[in-house]
């Protein structure tokens, strides 16, 4: 389905939804295109590229009505090496905590990482020049959503200083190739360090405005509120809008619940910085917390991605339960229990990633 491997995770037909697989993930420093992960909200449009533009337009003084063909060649180019985490990511553990109802339980397989090219956003902001009272950027997508009577587009906004970043880019290609159908042709957001949906696809308009978008996924759905607060009782609009990606880390190998043999054990996975930060080191526990060991950081070390870390441990027999945490440059930390973070939307779990093993 949509050129996935036949691994991946899907979580639903329509809307397309796909998780990655986490030892799979592991093996590859830039995620092959079939085995990215998907988020999706309504359709994958069907967009001829010949026929595209992108609209520029609110509080500019020149509205600009561009060709997929001129933001190639009147615009430079620019590529970024970014992950992308979902919102959402790591919320079935969070069910361990209490129920939530009416989203898509994501185990650890929504993020990946490609290498994007396109145009720098700043360069298209200037040659739209921007009015007096420009505070906010918003993006509106091709797709098709039905929700509460009405059909729109997926959407969201970023703050003007964040799209003032060069590494904030319009994508036409990832991996090398023309960016696949399912993550947003011929045209998509990628907005670095924060959460996936403000990387919106299949690019329609960018609106230059004085307040955050009021698109329905910005206005209320991905918004955090406190623990104590449940669905039946939110008020939308004091929740805290999402924007950028807390410190996280994860175990890829060994999964839960393996039954291992033999008393060295590598263990693998990769950590995900604060936004802005860069991982600059990884401790893992095998006793539950009492004691931690530096592991390795390995590979590629980029601004915008994660980072790979591995630890060779010597394990008796018996069960064990396996911890990470990581530490980044900002001076971030992740939370020790996971009833810390938990909110009735499931967002943003950062919490120490436990993995449970038994030793034959």
């Amino acid at each position: 389905m949509h050129n996935k491997h036949p691994e991946m995770t899907i979580y639903s037909a329509f809307p397309f939804n796909a998780g990655s697989i986490p030892r799979q993930l592991r093996q590859h420093f830039i995620t092959p295109n079939n085995l990215f992960f998907v988020r999706t909200h309504g359709n994958i449009p069907q967009v001829n590229a010949d026929n595209y533009r992108l609209t520029i337009e609110g509080l500019v003084h020149n509205r600009l009505n561009l060709s997929l063909e001129a933001l190639r060649g009147e615009f430079s180019s620019h590529t970024v090496t970014a992950t992308l985490n979902c919102a959402g990511n790591r919320r079935k553990e969070l069910e361990s905590v209490a129920p939530i109802s009416g989203e898509i339980l994501w185990e650890m397989g929504a993020v990946s990482t490609a290498v994007w090219r396109g145009v720098p956003l700043l360069e298209v902001l200037k040659a739209a020049g921007l009015q007096a009272g420009a505070a906010h950027v918003a993006f509106t997508g091709l797709d098709e959503i039905q929700k509460n009577g009405h059909t729109f587009g997926f959407g969201g906004s970023i703050p003007l200083e964040n799209a003032q970043c060069e590494d904030v880019i319009l994508a036409y290609e990832m991996n090398g190739e023309p960016v696949p159908q399912a993550h947003g042709y011929p045209l998509r957001m990628i907005v670095p360090g924060a959460i996936g949906a403000r990387s919106v696809k299949w690019l329609a308009n960018i609106t230059i405005q004085a307040e955050p978008s009021g698109n329905f996924y910005q206005a209320n759905a991905y918004k955090m509120f406190p623990g104590d607060v449940r669905a039946e009782n939110a008020n939308w609009a004091e929740g805290v809008m999402l924007n950028d990606l807390p410190l996280n880390s994860v175990i890829c190998c060994p999964e839960n619940g393996a039954l291992l043999s033999g008393s060295t054990l590598s263990v693998t996975g990769f950590a995900i910085p604060g936004s802005g930060s860069r991982i600059n080191r990884v401790e893992l526990s095998t006793n539950g917390g009492q004691t931690w060991q530096a592991a390795h950081l390995v590979g590629k070390d980029e601004k915008w991605a994660w980072r790979f870390w591995q630890l060779d441990v010597d394990l008796p027999p018996g069960r064990h339960e396996l911890i990470v945490r990581a530490f980044d440059t900002g001076g971030h930390q992740q939370p020790k229990n996971i009833a810390s973070v938990w909110n009735f939307k499931g967002y943003l779990n950062n919490a120490w990633h436990r993995v449970v093993v038994h030793v034959l």
